[in-house]
């Protein structure tokens, strides 16, 4: 007769039951864990070639070069540099990302011998004629979205987890971003973009991941492509290389000028 009071004095006395993770705390450790896993490869050197595609197929080759640096305690400085064709020679993306205040760019063109701001409200234009927009060209830091959980997916037979990111900085030309980040590698598989009405407007897919130094995953290909437009860029990604010494002198406005 004292079975069942014994078992509900037991069940009171019990720790409570964790509560159920959210699906904004679940999409905020999700890309923490993303960014913690692609820390500490100090500086980084890139050649791209760039393949802009538009409505009607016919097609235009750019080649270029990146160099990045990482800033504890900030984002990352990037320096994007053109070498052909021979009418955008020389220009020159400086770019500085912060987490939590508006991101610095500098534009160098070499046919007016002169370095442009890229204003913040004009962050979401587009870079050099392409579908990439400059705010696409910053590191994506985990403290300039808000996050949420939305399923788990696949993307060509390997397991992501989809996740909606709310831009939370002044002037994005987005609304929001569904991301499908590798469940293995926790890298972005594929991105869809929707523009100032909600309404779709880009995806960018990722492929040919590569392991660097033991831990750091790298795209060799990115395409991105303008539902709206139908046009679509794409860009090839080779001989990346780390920890190669650049310093922070290597970044800075100057740089542009000489970056050729």
């Amino acid at each position: 007769m004292y079975r069942p009071l014994l078992i509900a004095l037991l069940l009171a006395l019990a720790p409570p039951e964790p509560a159920a993770e959210t699906a904004a705390e679940k999409g905020l450790a999700l890309f923490t864990e993303s960014d913690a896993r692609d820390r500490g490869w100090g500086d980084g050197r890139a050649d791209l070639e760039m393949l802009l595609t538009n409505a009607q197929g016919e097609e235009s080759r750019r080649s270029l070069r990146i160099q990045s640096l990482e800033v504890e305690g900030d984002g990352d400085k990037t320096l994007t540099v053109f070498d052909s064709p021979r009418d955008i020679k020389g220009t020159a993306l400086l770019s500085y990302t912060h987490a939590l205040t508006p991101d610095d760019q500098w534009l160098y063109l070499p046919a007016l011998k002169r370095v442009k701001r890229i204003a913040s409200a004009n962050k979401s234009g587009p870079f050099v004629g392409s579908e990439f927009a400059y705010e696409d060209l910053t590191s994506q830091e985990v403290e300039k979205f808000t996050y949420a959980y939305l399923r788990d997916d696949a993307i060509d037979g390997r397991p992501a987890w989809v996740v909606e990111a709310r831009p939370a900085y002044a002037n994005s030309g987005y609304t929001r971003e569904i991301i499908w980040l590798d469940q293995a590698m926790y890298q972005p598989l594929r991105v869809e973009y929707f523009d100032r009405r909600d309404a779709p407007l880009k995806v960018l897919d990722f492929s040919g991941h590569q392991q660097y130094l033991g831990r750091y995953w790298r795209p060799a290909r990115m395409v991105m492509t303008n539902l709206q437009t139908g046009k679509r860029t794409a860009l090839t990604w080779s001989n990346y290389r780390f920890r190669t010494g650049l310093t922070a002198s290597d970044f800075d406005q100057n740089t542009l000028k000489r970056a050729r």
